[in-house]
């Protein structure tokens, strides 16, 4: 990139390739090549996989019993925490060699802003490589990196990289690049809203992006129309912000933008209808200490632990900042649902709402046809009365003993 030039694509999403797996395996060079499962035990969940055992299609979050009978000859190592928060912090002090402006999005994936690196380290596809050295030298292990100009084509473009690549998409090249793909690969949307589309004839990316703003609207509704019109064209309206991940990824959490719960059972739970009324006790509190506090957030985490310790989590970005209880519940149970536990054992679950910023500079879209007092002022009737009778005068009927 030539002094004073604008930088074209300066956002990198970069990806750690298997990392539990990778950082497993990276001190025994004899497992390489083989199928390997990380965590799981005997009555546990797989919490990874490497490209092998993938083959084979074992997954994260799959019981290890089902792992076993899809890939007899996996080799089972186990999960090393401590070693895996150590090597996260390590990747993260990487990036931020490169940008202060890096955004953790999970233990092993981030977004990095380097339109301010360009004088000192190079074009943006040369600071990807870089940093896929670093990483390599400095941890033994493997990423790959998508390069765009937002963030929504730069995740999709580093899962085009992978294992071990840079896919570089420029601006002239978006529509190309993203049309053809299934609605479902956007950033962000779940398998919930693909369905919905696909009943629509909205199959592929093209699909959405030709269809007229105002028409998609009246069928998702005016927040997530304009949302997957603007992905749709490769402008997803994000600037990525620096912030650390919560306690589960790079280095610890941050508490100013982000508020969370989470309970441990006291013995074991494999009922999904017992999770789910846990997930909602969760939610509601984590949102009352929102309203209190006057912010709101867009992204909903969930963390769920197994019976062997072995931890996962899970994020969701919403359309809109929110911070009405049954809103954040619905995108908890939809990152719950789509583990596809199959009775799972669990021993904790927590709920995290990230991305906070000042309730009053939320500007709520309204729907056409939606009631005129909906769940928004029901949660503020809860908390009035809370405040004055107590926490367990009014709740969910669901949570009554």
């Amino acid at each position: 990139t030539s002094a004073g030039a604008p930088v074209v694509t300066p956002v990198l999403h970069v990806d750690m390739d298997a990392f539990y797996a990778s950082v497993a395996t990276r001190d025994r060079p004899e497992l390489r090549d083989v199928p390997v499962i990380v965590g799981g035990g005997y009555r546990g969940v797989v919490l990874s996989a490497n490209y092998p055992a993938r083959a084979f299609g074992v997954r994260s979050g799959m019981p290890s019993t089902r792992a076993r009978r899809m890939c007899p000859d996996a080799v089972t190592v186990p999960a090393d925490h401590d070693l895996f928060s150590t090597v996260s912090t390590a990747v993260a002090e990487t990036f931020r060699r490169v940008t202060p402006l890096v955004e953790v999005v999970s233990l092993d994936e981030a977004f990095l802003d380097v339109r301010g690196s360009v004088r000192r380290l190079g074009s943006p596809v040369e600071i990807a490589e870089g940093l896929r050295a670093a990483i390599h030298d400095e941890q033994g292990i493997t990423c790959s990196v998508g390069v765009a100009s937002s963030v929504s084509v730069a995740k999709l473009a580093s899962r085009r990289a992978k294992p071990d690549g840079v896919v570089v998409v420029g601006p002239d090249e978006i529509t190309s690049f993203l049309h053809p793909l299934d609605v479902g690969e956007l950033y962000g949307v779940g398998e919930k809203t693909r369905a919905m589309l696909h009943r629509l004839g909205l199959v592929t990316v093209g699909d959405v992006a030709h269809t007229p703003l105002r028409t998609l609207q009246r069928a998702v509704g005016d927040g997530l129309g304009r949302q997957l019109h603007g992905l749709a064209w490769g402008d997803d309206g994000r600037r990525v912000v620096a912030r650390t991940a919560p306690s589960f990824g790079f280095g610890g959490g941050d508490p100013d933008r982000s508020m969370g719960a989470q309970e441990t059972f006291g013995r074991d739970v494999d009922d999904r209808e017992t999770v789910l009324r846990e997930l909602l006790a969760l939610t509601a509190k984590v949102t009352h200490r929102m309203r209190s506090a006057e912010v709101a957030g867009r992204t909903v985490s969930i963390t769920v632990r197994f019976a062997d310790f072995t931890t996962i989590t899970r994020s969701r970005t919403l359309p809109e900042a929110t911070d009405v209880t049954q809103e954040v519940y619905r995108a908890a149970v939809g990152l719950f649902d789509a583990l596809g536990l199959q009775r799972a054992r669990l021993r904790l679950v927590g709920v995290r709402v990230e991305g906070l910023l000042p309730r009053a500079s939320v500007q709520r879209q309204g729907v056409l046809g939606e009631r005129e007092h909906g769940w928004a002022d029901a949660d503020r009737a809860v908390d009035r009365a809370a405040r004055r009778f107590g926490s367990a005068a009014v709740r969910p009927a669901s949570l009554l003993s």
